[in-house]
Formats: C-alpha cells, structure tokens, sequence
C-alpha cells in the first residue's frame, strides 16, 4: 500500500507462445522466467496482492510455489494468441469486484521481462503520485527512427531514406524512446474510462536498456541469460 491505496499487481503468463514456446516456465538462471517476476513484486514496498492471470495448471503451480495467488484458470477465449492484455485485466477486475475485493491501483507486471527490479517498481508507484499521474508505463532509449523504414517486396531503398537525414550524425539526434513492456500501472477508475492505459493523464517511467529486455524469442532469452550475469 503507498498513500493508503490498495495496490494489486497482475501477472499475465498464458501457456501458448508463437515466439517462443513455453518461456514463462523456461528456466533462467536457475528458475522459471516467471519466478523472477513474482519474486520482484514481493520485494515491492507497495503492492499488497499478487495475483497470476493464467490457463496453465504447470504455471499456476509454479507461481503459487514462489508466492503469487491463482485464484483461477483464465478462460480459453482470453488465452489465445489474439488475446489483449487489457481484456485479461478487466477480466480480474472484474473478478475481484465480484468477490468484493476491489482495488484502487492494478499493476501489470509482464513475466517476459525478468531484469525488471523491486525498486523500478516501487520508483514507478511512486512517480505516479509525484507526477499527479493517473497511469505509468515503463520505456526505455530506442535506435532512432530516422534509419528505419518500411521495405517495398522488391528490397529497393529508393524511399527508404529521405535525403536531408542521410548525412547526419547520431549524436546529432533527438532521443526516441519505446515502450519495454515492465511496466503499466493505473487507477482502477481512469483504467476502466480508458479501457486501457493510455490518456492524457499517462505518463513515463524510464528504464535503462539493460534491463527492458522483453523477451519473445530465443535471442531475447539468450540475452537476458547474459546480462543477468552481470
């Protein structure tokens, strides 16, 4: 809890991965890549319950095993590779009203992003507040988007790059930033108004880049593997 608001934090890990099958469970230096996250929000100074949205019986073991509650199996239909995480969201929220368990902040904590810290989480609670924000999410540096472009089927470059950015520098450019997936947080009422995160009232959490690996492939995985040994 941070300024007497009850926080909830929301794990959502389905079984089912075109990129990569099977990493929420996948071990990572030496545990399952959901672990990593359950056992972030533990150390969160803040969050007062957390629960894993899920339709694996193998990950609701898992998660109950290192600390998280699975108070149910997350129906088919919201378990499929077009399954929105904000129709996985309202779908325990509305869980929670029915069992009159409200909160008044919800957290969703994605499991793919294992270097994700305690204290980003707790810094990213905390900016909510200091930000008179009604909602976060985490981002992190990104190349810039002045050398990336859509390619036609022929791979001709003709319009690939417009003339006048051919020749600059890269420290000459702004910052682009992107979304990392580690983080979203809101108010339980400005997300039910928004159907979502996004609004005016949305701000960033940045993160560095070390630790925004999103995993969705074996690459990502092999990477995290590295830079979680150091």
């Amino acid at each position: 809890m941070y300024r007497d608001k009850r926080i909830v934090a929301m794990i959502p890990a389905r079984k089912g991965s075109k990129g990569y099958p099977g990493k929420n469970i996948r071990p990572l230096a030496g545990k399952p890549l959901i672990a990593w996250t359950i056992e972030r929000a533990k150390r969160s100074r803040y969050i007062d319950r957390i629960i894993v949205s899920t339709d694996s019986k193998k990950i609701l073991q898992i998660s109950k095993k290192y600390g998280a509650e699975v108070p149910f199996l997350r129906p088919r239909k919201l378990a499929d590779d077009k399954s929105k995480g904000v129709d996985v969201a309202f779908h325990l929220l509305k869980w929670m009203k029915k069992n009159n368990d409200a909160c008044d902040i919800l957290i969703l904590l994605q499991p793919t992003s294992p270097l994700r810290t305690e204290g980003d989480i707790d810094k990213a609670i905390k900016s909510l507040f200091s930000k008179n924000a009604k909602a976060i999410a985490s981002v992190c540096k990104t190349e810039h988007p002045y050398w990336s472009n859509r390619l036609p089927p022929d791979g001709c470059m003709k319009n690939f790059m417009k003339l006048k950015r051919t020749n600059i520098n890269r420290q000459d450019t702004p910052v682009f930033y992107r979304l990392n997936g580690a983080i979203y947080l809101a108010y339980v009422g400005y997300f039910e108004k928004r159907k979502g995160f996004w609004g005016n009232n949305t701000f960033s959490y940045v993160m560095p880049e070390e630790r925004s690996v999103d995993i969705d492939s074996k690459v990502d995985f092999e990477l995290a593997k590295i830079l979680m040994r150091h």
